[in-house]
């Protein structure tokens, strides 16, 4: 018998190494994850460059979203980087990447410039797996691509088009134009509304005609007849495109184009004043002043787009520095910010909260940012463009290369007025004044805008 006590108190004391051993190691496990965990959440600082953050003063709601992001995310700093300034955008960015000091996150003016400079970071694996990137609409996600590489970040998106005063048309007694009107119901509206002797303009004015009707007029058309790499200028669209404008311009259906005497029965200095005076019946403008309407206009307004119901896009860019060190909590800030579930809900948490104005669309059309947006901001046109997202286009002026070049700035070696060498710009407003015809210089145009467009391609590869 005390052989089978002495027995059982060596096993019991082996048992009991045992477990002592196995908790040390337990714990030891514990600790080497715990230093893991913290190893992992080490804290970094990432640089930030917009131009919509305004001054520490102002506490705009973009600051307020940093400081939200930094109250998420406790180990992620966020500096914003003073020295890339509004003043010389592209000029101060220039320099800090020649002083390796580029800032992790940075807002793009334009796409090809960023990449002429090599200044992004290829973010395929970043968004490879984002279902949040995913929900953006594919003709964003394929503006912020480039030879197949995701090389930026939708930030901001808007809508462009036209606002129309319901007021206006209802006190003449006519159908307003929606969401969806025909180009021909477009044309009538604008017509019938004006009456300059009684202060009453069709559109504020007639030089944006030109790049929208083409697709308006085209499902095979984009902006400015834009579309799989090439343009179209010498197509019946474009040159029916400017033609309208022409008509407007020529026969007092803007209020831009009247005569200083026309313009005396208006009430306002401008375009703009004379617009919130309620006494222009079709504004063209982005969705960015959808809340200063819907708080200052005097009138019943609307969003309808462009006749034939695409809706049209613009966005805004955000990089993330090829020189980063923390490119995946670049990637989370950026997200954040910009087209991130997470980020937009709270950003209309907090603008709801603090009073504050959310001024750009969701980027995400995640159906509870829609729902939680149009609850705060009800414009039901815009609303609509988002059932036409599938057949969206996409202004292309800070995406696609040498669109600068191949819409405005290129010289055409045609004498326009006082002008020798007139840019294809100022071709096209000449065109629109009625003081040369579209039709004799097309084909040239035509080509030269391919040129200018094959041009910065190549200067890309």
């Amino acid at each position: 018998m005390k052989k089978l006590f002495s027995l059982l108190a060596v096993l019991a004391l082996v048992f009991s190494l045992v477990a002592c051993s196995s908790a040390k190691e337990t714990s030891k496990d514990k600790d080497k994850d715990k230093g893991n965990k913290e190893e992992k959440q080490e804290e970094v600082t990432i640089t930030y460059a917009n131009w919509t953050v305004g001054t520490e003063e102002e506490n705009n709601l973009e600051r307020l979203m940093l400081k939200a992001f930094e109250e998420k995310y406790p180990h992620i700093k966020v500096k914003i980087d003073e020295a890339v300034n509004t003043s010389d955008w592209n000029g101060t960015l220039s320099a800090a990447a020649s002083a390796g000091k580029m800032p992790d996150v940075f807002m793009l003016s334009q796409l090809p410039l960023a990449l002429s400079n090599d200044w992004l970071l290829d973010l395929n694996e970043l968004t490879a797996a984002d279902s949040d990137f995913e929900n953006v609409p594919e003709v964003v996600r394929q503006s912020t691509m480039f030879n197949d590489k995701v090389v930026a970040l939708p930030y901001a998106q808007h809508f462009l088009g036209y606002f129309v005063n319901k007021d206006l048309f209802n006190a003449a007694n006519l159908d307003y134009p929606e969401m969806g009107s025909s180009l021909a119901e477009f044309t009538a509206a604008v017509k019938d509304v004006t009456n300059v002797n009684e202060g009453v303009a069709g559109l504020n004015h007639p030089f944006s005609i030109p790049d929208w009707y083409p697709a308006a007029a085209s499902a095979d058309m984009g902006w400015y007849t834009y579309k799989d790499g090439e343009y179209a200028l010498d197509s019946k669209e474009f040159i029916a495109g400017v033609n309208f404008a022409k008509e407007v311009a020529t026969n007092g259906y803007a209020y831009e184009s009247l005569t200083d005497d026309q313009k005396a029965n208006f009430n306002g200095e401008n375009p703009e004043e004379v617009w919130m005076a309620g006494e222009i019946g079709l504004k063209w403008d982005g969705t960015w002043t959808s809340a200063s309407l819907a708080e200052n206009a005097g009138f019943e307004f609307d969003f309808i787009g462009i006749p034939g119901g695409r809706t049209v896009i613009t966005n805004d860019l955000l990089g993330i520095s090829k020189s980063t060190k923390h490119a995946e909590e670049a990637y989370l800030f950026a997200k954040w910010m910009s087209f991130g579930k997470e980020g937009f809900m709270k950003r209309m948490e907090i603008a709801d909260k603090e009073g504050k104005t959310v001024n750009t669309l969701p980027v995400n059309s995640d159906q509870e940012i829609l729902d939680e947006y149009f609850s705060q901001l009800d414009v039901p046109g815009v609303r609509k463009a988002y059932d036409h997202l599938n057949e969206a286009i996409l202004e292309p002026v800070k995406t696609v290369p040498g669109f600068v070049q191949s819409r405005w700035e290129a010289p055409t070696g045609i004498k326009v007025g006082e002008e020798e060498n007139a840019t294809i710009a100022q071709m096209i407003d000449s065109f629109v004044r009625g003081e040369l015809k579209v039709e004799d210089y097309a084909t040239q145009l035509n080509q030269l805008a391919n040129e200018k467009s094959k041009e910065a391609l190549e200067a890309l590869e």
